[in-house]
C-alpha cells in the first residue's frame, strides 16, 4: 500500500441495499445517486451487475424499490381447428428477382429449396 493511499472503504450490505434502492427509484440517475451517497459511479454500477453486491432476500429489496416481480401463469387455449389445404393447391416456393439496368431488365425466378445457390448467384453478380 503507498503512503498516500486510503484505506479501501467496506460498506455493509445494508447500505448496499439503502443505494441500490435510491437507484431504483423512478427518474434517478446513478451517477446522482453514487454522488449522494460519496461513492464512485462505476462501484454503484458494478453492484448493480451483481459485483460486490448480493442481496439476501431478492424479493424484498426489489419490493423496497417499487418493483413487482414477474409471475408465471398458466393459460389453458382452446385448441385451433385449422384444416391443411391439400398438397396440389400450395405453389411452389420461389425467389423472384429483377435486375434493371438502363434499358435492359431480367427477371430471375429461383426455387426456394435452392436458396444457397441463389444467393450465391447474387454475391458474385454484386461484386
Amino acid at each position: 500500500m503507498h503512503v498516500n493511499q486510503k484505506p479501501r472503504r467496506r460498506h455493509s450490505e445494508q447500505f448496499k441495499a439503502q443505494v441500490m434502492t435510491a437507484c431504483g427509484e423512478p427518474g434517478a440517475s446513478v451517477s446522482a445517486v453514487a454522488l449522494s451517497f460519496g461513492l464512485n459511479t462505476n462501484l454503484v454500477r458494478q453492484w448493480q451487475r451483481g459485483r460486490g453486491y448480493k442481496p439476501n432476500r431478492p424479493a424484498i429489496a426489489s419490493q423496497a424499490a417499487g418493483q413487482v416481480q414477474p409471475q408465471f401463469v398458466a393459460l389453458s387455449l382452446p385448441s385451433p381447428n385449422v384444416q391443411a389445404a391439400p398438397v396440389a393447391d400450395v405453389a411452389p416456393q420461389v425467389i423472384r428477382v429483377e435486375l434493371k439496368r438502363g434499358a435492359l431488365v431480367v427477371d430471375v425466378m429461383w426455387p426456394m429449396a435452392a436458396s444457397s445457390d441463389c444467393a450465391a448467384w447474387l454475391r458474385e453478380l454484386l461484386r
